[in-house]
């Protein structure tokens, strides 16, 4: 008989943990020169909501590019991958992909159980919802960092058949080369031979496609951008005037990188009480909030093996210069 798919187990952190963590690091990268924010934090729930905006951008076409090649290999991602029994997802949004491609796997007995693992709670509960509706499914939601996401799963009791592991959205140009070719290696950790990746990765075009996908003309990612600065108001009893800092991106050729930073309009003293910490800004100086590396498709596939992966497909969509490219774990 088959089953409509439910959530059956949410690991969450505390919110002891989290909001210690958040405090550490704002005080630590603040400190930094220079200032910097980690942008994982550019993800709480008001975050989350912001980006999925940016995601209707007509600027910004990562999820409509994967959205397209997903639809259009979803039968082949599965044909080139033996019994898929698991599926994890990092960062699954609002989880329309992952159902998208769980709907085009073949009919089989297994029960196909779904690993949700992100720092946002609202992202979780979307994407539990939205595949909610499909049979034969488990849902288990780790509301936790990537890595502490993936060290869970590295601990337990492996049914049988493989797993296939999404990273997509491009969400692999957050890492620098080297903390990349890292964290695809904890990604590696966390398989065993047969298992597979599937990744999405922005690739690099136009300085001006790329500086509108990051500074629109609506202003919905400068609102993405200051709304960390509100988080810390909100949570860490910040001081921040938030119209006394500009959103400005970058696109850094030399390290194929966009950049997004808070740039301070007038030299000014920060205060944020929970963290007994005051800021003295410069005119003009930044905070740099976000780092997105962008690929050569040859550039992936050269990265990814280094970690222990093996190339089975690369697809690639030339309208947006997006790239998907399916592994297999060596």
């Amino acid at each position: 008989m088959s089953v409509r798919g439910r959530l059956v187990h949410s690991v969450a952190r505390t919110d002891l943990d989290s909001a210690t963590e958040f405090a550490n690091d704002v005080r630590y990268y603040l400190g930094l020169s220079p200032r910097q924010l980690p942008s994982r934090y550019l993800y709480d729930a008001l975050g989350s909501a912001l980006f999925d905006a940016i995601c209707e951008l007509p600027w910004y076409g990562i999820p409509r590019a994967e959205a397209r090649l997903l639809e259009e290999y979803r039968d082949d991602i599965f044909a080139a991958l033996d019994r898929v029994t698991t599926v994890v997802e990092l960062g699954p949004g609002r989880g329309e992909k992952l159902r998208a491609l769980v709907e085009a796997r073949p009919s089989q007995t297994d029960i196909l159980t779904i690993h949700l693992i992100d720092v946002s709670q609202a992202a979780l509960v979307a994407s539990a919802r939205a595949l909610g509706e499909l049979e034969d499914i488990l849902i288990v939601a780790h509301e936790a960092p990537y890595e502490v996401g993936l060290e869970e799963l590295s601990q337990r009791t492996r049914a049988g058949g493989a797993t296939l592991t999404l990273f997509l959205g491009s969400n692999i140009g957050n890492f620098d080369r080297p903390g990349a070719e890292a964290f695809l290696r904890t990604m590696r950790a966390a398989l065993v031979p047969g298992d597979a990746l599937l990744l999405g990765t922005d690739l690099v075009k136009s300085e001006r496609d790329l500086l509108l996908a990051y500074d629109d003309p609506l202003g919905v990612t400068a609102a993405f951008n200051r709304n960390l600065l509100v988080r810390i108001n909100r949570e860490l009893g910040g001081h921040f005037d938030i119209n006394a800092f500009d959103h400005r991106a970058v696109w850094n050729a030399a390290e194929s990188r966009m950049e997004m930073h808070l740039v301070a309009q007038a030299a000014h003293r920060v205060r944020i009480d929970g963290v007994d910490l005051e800021i003295d800004f410069g005119s003009g100086e930044p905070i740099w909030t976000e780092s997105s590396y962008k690929y050569h498709p040859d550039e992936v596939v050269e990265l990814v093996g280094r970690a222990g992966f093996q190339c089975l497909m690369q697809w690639i969509d030339r309208s947006s210069s997006f790239a998907l490219t399916l592994f297999h774990a060596t």
